[in-house]
């Protein structure tokens, strides 16, 4: 067991959010199986409140990168975004502009659903929405990581333009946007450190 989860953390310790793109296909059917792998998560009373777009359209990557783009103009340069905000984001070296949005193959959207719908029509309600829709876009990253594609969780705030491009339903909000694909042969990512074990756990008290 030890040997196993040694492996699995070295996997995933090499794990990069990616924001520079091949534009080299991969095929559906690993898009498909990363978002079943997903799909295995817990979820509060097994409602599994999500549901995935995966668009490899150029013109709704389009769409979608200048809807993203008018957001993030507006929080970069537009004064949504507080001077704390921008100061952390510096050594990411992020700015308003998303071309990444377009490149990569992929982009997949997990939706979050706060409520179902019944065939009459009546909502069913969820539970723990946001903590059991988490854990599946976390096994999701593990999933294409493990292929040996990359990806980012973009998150261009707000969202609400993806439900409006992608004709989604009142009950579902956009939770993670994902471009997904290999990296680009001259991809950099910002070298940075994870916390140690002994700064982030501690046995009972």
């Amino acid at each position: 067991m030890l040997r196993r989860v040694t492996a699995f953390h070295e996997l995933m310790n090499r794990r990069r959010s990616v924001r520079f793109f091949s534009g080299d296909p991969v095929p559906r059917a690993c898009i498909e199986m990363a978002i079943r792998t997903a799909c295995t998560a817990p979820s509060g009373a097994h409602k599994q409140p999500w549901n995935w777009v995966a668009v490899d359209r150029p013109s709704i990557k389009r769409e979608i990168r200048l809807a993203a783009e008018e957001e993030e103009r507006r929080n970069y340069l537009g004064g949504r975004m507080s001077p704390e905000w921008r100061a952390a984001l510096q050594p990411l070296g992020t700015d308003w502009q998303k071309p990444f949005l377009e490149i990569a193959p992929y982009l997949v959207i997990c939706f979050a659903q706060s409520y179902g719908l019944s065939r009459d029509g009546s909502r069913i309600r969820h539970y723990y929405v946001q903590e059991s829709v988490g854990i599946a876009c976390g096994l999701f990253l593990a999933a294409l990581h493990d292929m040996g594609l990359v990806t980012l969780t973009h998150t261009p705030s707000p969202m609400g333009f993806l439900a409006r491009i992608l004709r989604r339903p009142a009950n579902e909000r956009a939770y993670l946007l994902f471009p997904v694909g290999y990296p680009a042969a001259d991809a950099t990512v910002p070298a940075l450190r994870r916390r140690g074990l002994r700064a982030v756990m501690r046995w009972n008290r």
